[in-house]
């Protein structure tokens, strides 16, 4: 049986390889805290970058909450606006019709007149006219309507007609060639219907009733 081989711990089994210098203490401190600085300066940069990315997106997010709100608080001035306009058109309306016929009764033939009298001055040639009012306004009118017929330089024949049926205030005037007729229930009716149509366009189209429930809170106010 062979011996056992020792360790020859003196011998160098690099052989001929050539070693390298070994790196001084200071050196190696000396390059760690440069690669630790260099480091930090990575990392201070990133998370400025990040802060910065950061900064934006809150930034933005708060730029386009600004802007909603904007965009809401205007809408929301618009729907107010349009509601406004809207109440104060029934209002006027309501008003309106709440005055009229008082006005009317008060001066029964104050509208008469003047239609009469814009008739007169442009129909001078006219052989003749005819106007025909409530019954209750004929002594007044045929008075009345003389002195318009001489101020409007009229030369025909006027004619004077009570009709029972025609409300007070309301009046037909006809000449040979065509007629005018002032009808206070018909204007209503076409009032009515136009502020109607103008607040469906403004409002929508479920505000029909809406003139006619302002009227009567105009006439409970006012009656």
């Amino acid at each position: 049986m062979n011996a056992p081989t020792k360790f020859l711990f003196d011998v160098d089994f690099a052989g001929g390889a050539e070693r390298k210098p070994a790196l001084a203490l200071a050196e190696h401190a000396r390059k760690l805290a440069e690669a630790e600085a260099a480091a930090h300066r990575r990392g201070y940069a990133q998370a400025q970058a990040d802060a910065r990315a950061e900064a934006e997106r809150r930034i933005a997010a708060a730029l386009e909450r600004i802007a909603d709100g904007i965009a809401g608080a205007a809408n929301a001035l618009t729907a107010i606006e349009t509601r406004l306009e809207c109440e104060a058109v029934e209002v006027a309306v309501a008003v309106a019709r709440k005055l009229a016929p008082a006005l009317i009764a008060r001066e029964p033939f104050a509208e008469i007149a003047a239609l009469a009298g814009d008739c007169f001055g442009q129909l001078v040639t006219a052989p003749h006219i005819v106007v025909r009012i409530h019954d209750a306004l004929y002594t007044t009118a045929r008075e009345k309507l003389d002195d318009i017929v001489r101020a409007g330089g009229f030369e025909g024949r006027l004619v004077v007609l009570a009709e029972p049926e025609i409300a007070p205030g309301d009046c037909r005037i006809e000449w040979a060639d065509g007629g005018v007729n002032r009808d206070s229930a018909s204007a209503d009716a076409a009032i009515g219907a136009a502020v109607t149509a103008y607040l469906s366009a403004r409002r929508g189209p479920a505000v029909a009733p809406a003139a006619a429930g302002a009227q009567r809170h105009v006439e409970e106010s006012t009656g």
